[in-house]
């Protein structure tokens, strides 16, 4: 499987690298995995859906 890296995702999903690392960190992301100290993430992932925005909010309360 090959992998990305926070940077590589960041500038994929067009978030920051925080934000990523908070996701991963989260369980959010399937296949996430942290070697050491860097978190490998699936190259075929989906960017998370941001529950801070009116369309997170309104699926979370579905």
């Amino acid at each position: 499987m090959d992998y990305m890296t926070l940077k590589e995702a960041s500038e994929k999903w067009g978030v920051s690298i925080r934000q990523i690392n908070y996701y991963c960190a989260g369980g959010r992301i399937p296949g996430a995995v942290k070697m050491a100290t860097i978190w490998l993430i699936p190259k075929d992932a989906k960017k998370p859906m941001d529950m801070r925005t009116k369309q997170g909010k309104e699926l979370k309360h579905e």
